[in-house]
């Protein structure tokens, strides 16, 4: 069990913080949740506190007696820009301020296009996109910080996610929902190049272990993934499921342009596309080695998706 005079606080109740806060309150430990309006669908253990990231002053209240912080809170994707490096600065100065490890949910943006090798924790940071370059310096940052002994920080990567409460992804609701009502499944890019994912409870897990463990500090670590298939091999087990004829279907970059005219997260997402238009494999073998905790089957993690979404959409 947790020590519960420990106070973890989590930035961010969106897929990722709920999972955090979910696998901090299987260790019975003291969680207190932050997001904008302080509301949040959590169990009566966990608190939830209003607070504005953006401001510094009220990310340094929502630190108050923090021992260590996990920051899972993002703006719209179409304001990753403007409002991402001042959101994880803030709350970088917030942890620091309080004395509390910083545990950093990020992503792989920052590597460019790595398609010809597994991406692995060393590789240099060489992304040509905005928000590759963006995610580059917020990262470096955050380990500069770490580096000088202002906070102590440990930074948790995870590939594209699907699993309980995760809706807004390459593998959320635009994948599961029309499968699940016998339709297509709507895809992102080439179905049949290999590309990993990341069961988003393996990802909070994986944070709080990094929370825990002193020798995660300084250093990136690429979270568990489960094992690598294509996504149309991927698809086909959800199919497999949920007990209906596999339907589904690839959206090229020209169709992300098109749907980008209308819709401001896809537009943005165009220029992440080359990481579903070659193989994208994720390798998580030096958090393996090194904590000794595996990713949760695929076929479990599947099914632990399929009945979130049963639950949660009525179909």
């Amino acid at each position: 069990m947790a020590n519960n005079s420990k106070q973890h606080v989590i930035f961010g109740t969106g897929p990722l913080g709920m999972a955090v806060m979910r696998a901090l309150a299987a260790k019975g430990a003291t969680v207190r949740m932050v997001n904008r309006s302080g509301k949040a669908n959590v169990p009566p253990n966990v608190s939830v506190v209003a607070a504005d990231a953006y401001n510094l002053d009220s990310a340094r209240q929502a630190c108050q007696g923090a021992t260590v912080v996990y920051q899972c809170a993002a703006p719209p994707y179409p304001e990753w820009l403007e409002k991402f490096p001042p959101l994880q600065t803030n709350i970088l100065e917030a942890a620091a301020h309080v004395g509390a490890k910083l545990v950093i949910g990020d992503n792989l943006y920052m590597y460019g296009d790595v398609s010809d090798r597994p991406l692995i924790e060393d590789l240099p940071y060489a992304a040509t996109t905005r928000k590759g370059r963006m995610r580059a310096e917020i990262a470096e940052a955050a380990l500069a910080a770490h580096r000088v002994g202002k906070v102590k920080v440990a930074v948790g990567r995870g590939s594209d996610f699907f699993g309980p409460g995760v809706l807004n992804s390459a593998m959320g609701e635009r994948a599961l929902l029309p499968a699940l009502q016998g339709k297509a499944a709507s895809l992102v890019g080439n179905i049949d190049m290999p590309h990993t994912y990341t069961f988003i409870n393996d990802f909070g897990r994986a944070l709080v272990t990094l929370g825990e463990r002193e020798e995660a500090l300084g250093q990136v670590w690429h979270v568990p993934n489960v094992e690598t298939l294509t996504t149309r091999q991927f698809m086909m087990m959800v199919f497999e499921e949920i007990g209906k004829p596999p339907r589904m279907r690839g959206m090229s970059r020209l169709m992300m342009r098109i749907g980008g005219l209308f819709i401001s997260d896809a537009r943005e997402a165009v220029e992440m596309m080359y990481q579903f238009e070659k193989p994208f494999v994720v390798e998580s073998s030096k958090f393996e080695r090194t904590f000794g905790e595996h990713a949760t089957p695929l076929r479990e993690a599947i099914r632990q998706t399929i009945e979130w979404y049963r639950e949660h959409s009525g179909v």
